[in-house]
């Protein structure tokens, strides 16, 4: 099971067979806009707040997967959920209203392939049969939190990320008897923290970049795999800065990984024209784009195998305020369509 020194081997192959994936108003207009299964047409969804309204794309990503199905809550053994927001309250208060029973996960914008391993871990070991696990962000709600609130329209630097209003949850199941196939979690390599030193909130790219290469490189000496075994090795949230430091590192370290099979979630989400800056970001990023669009594409035969690589910055407003510098984060689960 454990291969290496940070990687699990999953020999029952659990199955995603269930997505849900809702997006806010700014992701409507979107580059992969037809691969999420609901919209919200304001940042508010009925609520009033913005953290409140976080906790309404948790509950409908839910209902989409579960009625997909055609299977009830009461059939699910565990939800494993997380986010950014004090305490990852919206996906308490989901929880709460899903009763499904719950373990809060927190690995910032990594937190959805923590869920997707630990949900991996728990399948093939037969701790249950069916876990639901995901993980959502929302732009004016993180925002608010993390740097200044929107409504204050403060300029940014051009390493600056968009984080993404959005929730990805999946509905992961053991693989057996299985009629047809489906998306199959076949490794996930948990990460170290990695601290380069940065300390600015507006470059979590170039401050994530380090974790999401030392991650890809453990995860290849595990299973002494070239990087060409994947048809696409993708990272979390990056963007323009960080997935170019993270080719520098690379090259840097002899890893023979190159831009025509390296890409970012927070590069594929949004189309040019929609003033992002250096990309997006958010743990819904890297859960929106896998469960939506890279799930459709692999049953498209666009990829059979794929390594997901969701970073995080595990900062918060206190840390920062008292000039710690920015500890970073990257989970690796690795996908085949079988």
């Amino acid at each position: 099971m454990l291969k290496g020194s940070q990687t699990w081997v999953f020999e029952q192959h659990p199955a995603i067979i269930s997505t849900g994936v809702v997006g806010g108003p700014f992701e409507k207009n979107g580059n992969i806009a037809e691969d999420f299964d609901k919209f919200h047409d304001d940042l508010w969804m009925g609520q009033d707040s913005y953290e409140k309204a976080q906790k309404v794309l948790i509950e409908d990503a839910v209902e989409v997967l579960l009625k997909k199905i055609g299977i009830k809550e009461e059939e699910i053994r565990f939800f494993l959920a997380g986010d950014l927001i004090n305490q990852i309250t919206p996906s308490s208060f989901a929880a709460r209203t899903n009763q499904i029973p719950n373990l809060g996960l927190f690995s910032a914008c990594a937190t959805s392939m923590e869920g997707l391993a630990l949900s991996a871990f728990l399948i093939n070991y037969k701790g249950a049969d069916k876990i639901i696990t995901g993980a959502s962000s929302h732009n004016a709600s993180a925002e608010k939190q993390f740097r200044y609130p929107t409504e204050y329209g403060g300029q940014k630097p051009p390493t600056a990320q968009w984080t993404v209003t959005g929730a990805g949850f999946a509905l992961v199941a053991s693989g057996e008897n299985l009629q047809k196939p489906h998306p199959r979690i076949t490794s996930a390599t948990i990460g170290k923290v990695i601290d380069m030193g940065i300390s600015d909130p507006f470059n979590m790219g170039g401050a994530m970049a380090p974790a999401a290469v030392d991650t890809i490189e453990r995860h290849l000496q595990d299973l002494n795999i070239e990087p060409q075994f994947y048809d696409l090795i993708i990272t979390g949230d990056l963007a323009t800065i960080g997935r170019n430091i993270a080719l520098d590192l690379f090259q840097q370290k002899g890893l023979p990984i190159d831009e025509s099979f390296f890409n970012d979630c927070g590069l594929l989400i949004y189309n040019k024209n929609q003033p992002v800056l250096a990309g997006a970001s958010g743990p819904g990023c890297s859960a929106t784009v896998l469960y939506g669009h890279l799930l459709n594409q692999m049953r498209k035969g666009v990829y059979k195998r794929i390594l997901v690589v969701a970073t995080g910055a595990l900062l918060s407003p206190l840390s920062f305020q008292q000039n710690e510098t920015i500890p970073c984060i990257a989970h690796a689960v690795s996908i085949e369509y079988m």
